[in-house]
């Protein structure tokens, strides 16, 4: 359980670190904004890369299966589906 839980961490922090590195680099093209207008499109943008990102890394691994590495692991987690989930109990 406890490698699941670091494996989806991985998978979930990697394509943010992604994102912030790419809304990084995209403030450094020289276009300038007062502070407040800066920081929500900076959010916004990181939001937007974060998920591109991690579509398009998903959606690449279903085809090929080694680009799970996209991820920053190959291996998925595995989630148990207790017996409450499911509707018993």
């Amino acid at each position: 359980m406890v490698n699941d839980f670091l494996i989806s961490f991985i998978r979930t922090a990697v394509p943010v670190a992604v994102g912030a590195v790419l809304a990084w680099l995209a403030s450094k093209t020289g276009i300038v904004l007062d502070a407040d207008s800066s920081a929500s499109l900076t959010a916004g943008v990181v939001a937007v890369v974060v998920a591109a990102y991690y579509a398009l890394a998903r959606a690449l691994e279903i085809r090929w299966p080694w680009l799970g590495l996209l991820l920053g692991r190959r291996a998925k987690p595995v989630y148990e589906v207790s017996r409450t989930s499911k509707g018993e109990g």
